[in-house]
């Protein structure tokens, strides 16, 4: 064997060495997952998996600068028909709000949530216009707007950053609203793969915090991430509002009846 052959063996013998090395690298070291954007993580939790149906109780406890707690009592219903899903709540007590209900539509496409409060003082059932969905619902430090269920149509997402909040893995993505409206933005902390916003953070018209939404308890019922308390803090007003559901019950099969007007009227 001449020079030439001895030279042309040992080339392909590393050229060989080098390709299987390659292959070998490539499957020690893990593929690198395509990285989120803040549009996809927004879609991620508007579309997180639930239940067709349920019903809960729930507390609403207001709690003002020095301390003091107002608590009252609801029971809710939802149900999810796919191109709209409706909720209404029932004030069972005190005195002052019992009978009291509130009706949301949310809707699957670009239109704003229907949503409608019977004051049972009136006898009325009272259309929450656009206009009014800026005003606190029922003395809580939540809006009407706060309660719809937001298309992420409406806003320009952008992802910030990643951390861990809680011992949670979260993506933090800061949402924009593309039409001018009562917040300026909100940046909100979202877990990686269970796609429940953590806390978010509301930015009034001057970019100033305004509140702070916290869910200090979360939970898999029927396999459905399920929010269980939620902690809304408005730090301009010191004023603070807690949700917290019990006595969950999902998949009930319920009916339309519950999802009506009269059925406001009527109450529980």
């Amino acid at each position: 064997m001449n020079n030439n052959q001895n030279f042309n063996k040992m080339k392909n013998l590393k050229l060989i060495t080098a390709t299987l090395g390659i292959a070998l690298l490539a499957a020690i070291i893990p593929v690198k997952l395509k990285a989120q954007t803040g549009e996809e993580i927004a879609w991620k939790v508007y579309n997180r998996a639930s239940p067709s149906d349920g019903e809960s109780d729930m507390t609403m406890t207001l709690i003002n600068s020095k301390g003091k707690e107002r608590v009252r009592y609801l029971h809710q219903f939802l149900k999810d028909y796919e191109e709209v899903e409706k909720k209404v709540m029932f004030f069972k007590a005190p005195a002052d709000v019992k009978n009291t209900s509130f009706l949301n539509y949310s809707y699957d496409d670009d239109r704003d949530d229907d949503q409608w409060l019977y004051l049972p003082a009136l006898k009325k059932v009272k259309r929450i216009s656009g206009g009014s969905k800026d005003d606190y619902f029922m003395g809580s430090d939540f809006t009407y707007e706060d309660l719809e269920k937001r298309s992420p149509k409406k806003d320009v997402h952008k992802l910030l950053k990643q951390e861990t909040l809680n011992g949670e893995q979260c993506y933090v993505i800061e949402s924009t609203p593309k039409e001018e409206g009562q917040y300026s933005k909100r940046v909100a902390w979202v877990i990686k793969d269970k796609w429940i916003p953590l806390k978010i953070e509301f930015y009034d018209e001057d970019e100033e915090l305004l509140k702070v939404l916290t869910i200090p308890e979360f939970k898999q019922i029927n396999g459905y991430w399920t929010i269980i308390t939620q902690d809304m803090r408005n730090v301009q007003r010191s004023h603070k509002t807690v949700i917290k559901l019990s006595n969950i019950e999902l998949e009930k099969g319920l009916g339309d009846e519950k999802f009506t007007q009269r059925a406001m009227m009527k109450g529980l």
